[in-house]
């Protein structure tokens, strides 16, 4: 009778381990799948959109800038381009693409 109370408490402890060690990885893997799908995810499908968006830019296409101002697109470079702000036509600035928050087509009415 001895065994047995020595061996109940034993088996019984190996027994909840392997069943909460299941359990933590199940947390963990839900965590992970949360994580994922919403965050990195849509941030994902963000870039991929703001990418289409500044590789379809035009000469000629109205944009606003990150820092609010409208203007029209003059020439197109690699990474920057330069801007037409105002009525006046001296005002053309330089800037990186990155810092065009939108786009509207030249031809599109």
């Amino acid at each position: 009778m001895g065994i047995l109370l020595t061996a109940g408490p034993d088996a019984a402890a190996a027994g909840s381990m392997a069943g909460g060690s299941i359990i933590m990885i199940i947390y963990i893997i839900l965590i992970f799948a949360f994580i994922y799908f919403f965050m990195i995810r849509p941030q994902k499908k963000e870039q991929k959109k703001v990418a289409a968006m500044l590789s379809a830019l035009e000469i000629g296409d109205c944009i606003l800038t990150s820092s609010g101002f409208y203007g029209i697109v003059i020439d197109i470079t690699d990474d920057t381009v330069i801007v037409e702000f105002g009525n006046n036509k001296n005002c053309r600035i330089p800037m990186q693409k990155t810092a065009i928050a939108q786009v509207e087509k030249a031809n599109a009415e």
